[in-house]
């Protein structure tokens, strides 16, 4: 499935943040089934409620009332979400990696994200590989 099919989730408290995702998504990436949750609040059911599952879903860490280590631990849980990729969005960067890798993310990118680099970084972890952007080259 190509990502401009798949359904995207994005969890983060901040309004900018959240703009600059959107805009991305709409304009650069052309994204059509983004979907933005500002709060954590019944994350597990908000997503199953969704029409489709989603392939991937961006985590920002520092979110309530669950932060991103809660969530994706409640996520990793359902048999039904188990599988969907599941990435920390965070401006904290090395120091965070192993933390984020123990709790069963399967990458992160950083704050702010770069529009240029986010679909490579999207394709490659809906294959399979850990992206750790910290740790990415172009």
């Amino acid at each position: 499935m190509a990502v401009t099919d798949m359904t995207i989730v994005y969890v983060e408290d901040d309004p900018l943040s959240r703009q600059v995702m959107q805009l991305t998504a709409e304009h650069v990436l052309h994204i059509e089934n983004l979907v933005i949750f500002d709060d954590s609040t019944d994350i597990v059911a908000r997503i199953r409620s969704l029409e489709k599952r989603p392939g991937i879903i961006f985590l920002d860490v520092q979110v309530s009332p669950y932060d991103g280590f809660e969530m994706v631990k409640m996520i990793r849980q359902g048999p039904d979400l188990r599988e969907v990729k599941g990435v920390a969005i965070t401006a904290s960067v090395v120091s965070a990696v192993e933390k984020l890798r123990a709790s069963g993310f399967d990458g992160m990118i950083n704050k702010p994200i770069n529009p240029m680099t986010l679909l490579d970084l999207i394709e490659r972890i809906i294959r399979g590989e850990q992206i750790w952007e910290s740790e990415y080259k172009e």
